[in-house]
């Protein structure tokens, strides 16, 4: 590996997937702003919409979640570029 390029300010991460709260800590350098409480130990907190435990390759369901009202926001925004 070369050196000098890795970085050297990764530290143990709490990740929330909020589609159904499963936390799980790993490495990372992610910036986190708020801090969650795992086993009596505060972590960094990164949230995100989905995760290897709601993610439809891994748990064999077939389902679309939209929990940010993604799609709806996407319609919306591009409506006025529709051509008729």
């Amino acid at each position: 590996m070369k050196k000098g390029i890795h970085p050297e300010n990764f530290r143990l991460v709490a990740f929330k997937d909020m589609s159904n709260d499963d936390v799980f800590l790993a490495k990372s350098t992610a910036n986190a702003k708020e801090t969650i409480e795992v086993d009596g130990v505060e972590y960094p907190l990164v949230k995100m919409e989905i995760s290897r435990t709601s993610h439809p390759f891994y748990t064999g369901k077939k389902k679309l979640i939209d929990t940010a009202g993604r799609i709806d926001k996407f319609k919306t925004k591009y409506a006025k570029f529709k051509k008729d």
